[in-house]
């Protein structure tokens, strides 16, 4: 098959570009990139809008295994080069459909759900880490506010190891109301806190619950740290006066996952 795309000046190519640098684009289209076979091959049924595929990733005869899934268009490695957002690509790129979630929904897939509540986080690698921990501790689901950086960010996208496919996850317009309507509904609320009252051991996290993460430099903000039922911390030796946001959601899910397990 002759190369389709030989343009960075194509269309294509430059909508693809806008959604790996502009979130704006990404949201207007519903859309985001992924790259990599892995990540390819991972993605669920329905969700794929568009392939492409390098002049190399052709010749290097693994294109079945794309057309399995939808008709990819080929582009020169130069133009494909253009097109991708890592180092050395593998030569395969797929604009994916965005799920969309209710926090109902979410809600509802589990008769003891436990949450993981974000506010302003800013870090993508963060951000992609903790959903990759969410899905392996069993998190039911993670609500973000809409000042969290964009989960569609192609830094987290790759940091999930595609996560992002599995865990469900709901960007609130109102954090403060969405917190109260999960109380309202039953959940208890803990808040990561420095000042916490008890170790993060201490909670009951066999029953519906959430636990609020707040930004890397600052924590949470005194609003939603108030919401809390019980502000938590994480014990610390030596000088070290907070831990990385994505080390302390680990460390919490994993206490929520092992309580779970007994």
């Amino acid at each position: 098959m002759p190369a389709q795309i030989t343009s960075t000046s194509n269309s294509q190519v430059k909508n693809v570009i806008a959604l790996m640098k502009k979130s704006k684009a990404r949201m207007e289209q519903g859309l985001f990139v992924v790259e990599g076979i892995k990540m390819f091959q991972e993605l669920p049924d329905g969700w794929v809008d568009q392939v492409y595929v390098s002049e190399s990733f052709e010749a290097a005869g693994s294109m079945d295994a794309v057309r399995k899934i939808c008709n990819p268009l080929v582009v020169t490695d130069k133009v494909f080069a253009a097109m991708t957002d890592t180092c050395t690509p593998q030569g395969v790129l797929a604009l994916v459909r965005q799920p969309v979630w209710e926090l109902e929904q979410m809600i509802s897939l589990s008769a003891c759900p436990f949450f993981l509540i974000l506010e302003q986080l800013q870090d993508p690698g963060n951000l992609g880490t903790i959903l990759r921990t969410a899905e392996a501790a069993g998190c039911t689901g993670i609500v973000m506010s809409r000042d969290t950086v964009d989960i569609y960010n192609p830094k987290v996208i790759r940091s999930t190891m595609g996560a992002v496919y599995r865990v469900p996850f709901f960007y609130a317009d109102r954090l403060e109301e969405t917190v109260i309507r999960l109380r309202e509904k039953g959940f208890m609320i803990y808040g990561a806190h420095l000042h916490g009252a008890v170790s993060f051991e201490c909670p009951d996290y066999k029953v519906p619950c959430a636990c609020m993460i707040g930004n890397e430099g600052n924590g949470l903000t005194e609003p939603l740290a108030s919401l809390a039922h019980q502000r938590i911390r994480i014990p610390m030796e030596g000088k070290a006066e907070s831990l990385n946001a994505a080390v302390s959601a680990a460390l919490i899910m994993y206490e929520a996952y092992r309580q779970r397990r007994e």
